[in-house]
């Protein structure tokens, strides 16, 4: 028996692991890849056939309806809009907050960061926050979505620990050179912690981009709501109760099928370019002063 192959149990067991592996990708995948072809399919295909994955006749009509739709480019700005805007000012006030935080001299740092942890077990709750916003006049404002999930707790901590982690003779050395608490934030620990930032910043953009019930809660106007909504609009919809036509593109089953694509597919094309800074985020701070 081959030394490297292992025992005839190990090439048993690992089997057994590639075997779950791929049946678990292919749960995975294949709704996906159903919903996928779907959208390229024609509506009359599309309600005559059965189950199938690819489609006899391929067509855009369905992207073309999306395209032709003001309703749904609209959204779809939306999302973005609040996406991009969203994970900024997350991105400021973790980042500065998590910060001082993770400085051992900053008075009353205990309670501060015991109200964090506490904030993960319990929370105001979904009446006060409404609320607390329509006092402050934000319903119906983006700055409603944007406020009542400025920081999320667990993101918070992860780059406070982050933060401790950062060899303290690179700040002291820093300080010496005349950096004050602000440039040495913004010009040594921001750089540092590139991979970090990334990371949170895909995490916070997903959550905004995911965005759907706190949309439905906190906007009214139909014109502000980003296109988790639209789609859900668009989902629960009867073929008989929508436009049977946009310009030359007719709505049927597929469309929903292309919107659930467009609407997934900036996430997954973030991804695999971000992947690096995952991997790198680990090692990140490991350097000795």
């Amino acid at each position: 028996m081959n030394k490297r192959l292992g025992t005839k149990s190990d090439i048993i067991f690992n089997l057994l692991i590639y075997g779950l592996l791929v049946l678990s990708l292919l749960v995975v995948l294949l709704p996906f890849l159903y919903v996928f072809f779907s959208s390229f399919s024609s509506k009359s295909e599309y309600l005559s056939r059965g189950f199938y994955l690819f489609p006899n006749e391929w067509t855009l009509n369905s992207y073309g309806y999306l395209l032709s739709s003001d309703g749904f480019l609209k959204a779809y700005g939306n999302t973005f809009f609040i996406t991009i805007v969203g994970t900024l000012i997350n991105l400021v006030i973790t980042c500065l907050m998590a910060y001082g935080l993770s400085k051992s001299w900053l008075k009353g740092r205990g309670i501060l960061n015991f109200m964090v942890l506490f904030t993960m077990i319990f929370n105001g709750g979904m009446i006060p926050t409404y609320l607390i916003l329509k006092e402050l006049a934000l319903i119906d404002t983006y700055w409603a979505l944007f406020l009542s999930g400025a920081i999320a707790p667990f993101i918070l901590i992860i780059m406070r620990s982050f933060f401790s982690n950062i060899p303290e003779e690179l700040e002291e050395a820093a300080r010496i050179d005349g950096c004050n608490e602000w440039v040495l934030l913004f010009r040594v620990v921001i750089p540092l912690s590139l991979p970090s930032i990334v990371t949170i910043s895909l995490m916070y953009a997903v959550m905004h981009w995911n965005s759907y019930f706190t949309a439905i809660l906190y906007l009214n106007d139909s014109n502000k709501w980003p296109v988790q909504v639209f789609l859900r609009q668009l989902l629960l919809e009867s073929d008989s109760s929508m436009e049977t036509h946009i310009g030359a593109f007719e709505y049927g089953p597929p469309v929903k099928m292309a919107a659930v694509i467009a609407t997934a597919l900036p996430l997954l094309l973030c991804y695999p370019f971000m992947q690096k800074y995952f991997n790198k985020g680990m090692f990140v701070g490991s350097v000795k002063g």
